[in-house]
């Protein structure tokens, strides 16, 4: 027995054979891959602007914004691949592209998103926000049926793939190497707020706690599950609700919500390969500290 107490402790497990191991990425990326991200952006939005010569207040400023939304999406995407190949050459599974088992899986993300309502409503009891966005409005909403599918489309089906790719998948991994998994999922939600807000009026200011807790309650069942998907499907699901709610366009998010929640179901349990199991680390999920 005293042997046995005395021992050292015994060296952490290796990866399967054939197993690529997960690619540590330094907690800088993360500010940094945002800072270029922005950067890109508002370069490639200035382009296309002076380009096609279009306002604010120009008829087609709606589709100038859905321009801007998607070229911003592909900004940040790139700036988190880009950071993630000098490590090492990125792969689908480095950003938690992952098959998962699906029930654990569907029961920690049904909790996550209980915790984000419940959170939600005790806030709008206790501080009455009567701000609200202005997305829907801005990508097109109100002007006429394709506006309105247009609208949809990138709210429900591009930004969650685009936003938890690099908020969750390469943002918060990153800051995962330094900080302990509250204080990277509070910082996480943060910027996640903060890039939601437009930046029109201090009442908007009142929204932010419900969309930083959203984001840090993505990373959390990023981090229990290990898998990017269930917050991909949450993250669809959230807008899918808050599009209808602020668009009045309930049947847009009739078709498109179920539409993306079922393509992203489908996609983690047929086209991604399952992966033998693997130590913690190997699997993204680094034990909380």
């Amino acid at each position: 027995m005293h042997t046995t107490l005395t021992q050292p402790p015994p060296e952490r497990p290796e990866l399967p054979d054939g197993a690529d191991p997960q690619p540590r990425w330094p907690a800088w990326y993360a500010p940094a891959a945002f800072g270029v991200g922005l950067v890109i952006t508002f370069v490639a939005v200035a382009i296309v602007a002076a380009a096609t010569g279009t306002t604010s207040s120009d008829d087609n400023s709606a589709t100038f914004t859905v321009v801007a939304t998607l070229l911003q999406s592909l900004a940040f995407l790139g700036a988190a691949i880009l950071f993630a190949s000098f490590t090492s050459p990125p792969k689908a599974w480095h950003f938690g592209l992952k098959r998962v088992p699906f029930w654990p899986t569907v029961g920690w993300a049904s909790l996550g998103m209980v915790s984000f309502y419940v959170f939600s409503a005790i806030y709008t009891v206790a501080v009455h926000p009567d701000a609200k966005q202005k997305v829907t409005e801005e990508l097109g909403a109100g002007k006429g049926t394709f506006g309105m599918i247009a609208a949809g489309a990138m709210v429900i089906c591009v930004a969650p793939v685009a936003e938890e790719l690099f908020f969750r998948g390469f943002f918060f991994r990153a800051l995962r190497t330094r900080f302990t998994l509250f204080a990277a999922a509070g910082i996480d939600g943060l910027v996640f707020g903060v890039i939601h807000y437009d930046f029109s009026g201090t009442k908007l200011l009142l929204i932010l706690p419900p969309l930083a807790y959203l984001g840090f309650m993505f990373c959390l069942v990023y981090e229990r599950t290990g898998s990017l998907f269930p917050t991909i499907a949450l993250h669809a699901f959230n807008n899918t609700i808050a599009f209808g709610a602020q668009a009045h366009a309930w049947e847009v998010s009739a078709v498109l919500g179920p539409l993306m929640i079922g393509a992203v179901c489908l996609v983690s349990r047929y086209a991604v390969p399952a992966g033998r199991r693997s130590p913690p680390e190997a699997r993204g999920m680094i034990p909380v500290r």
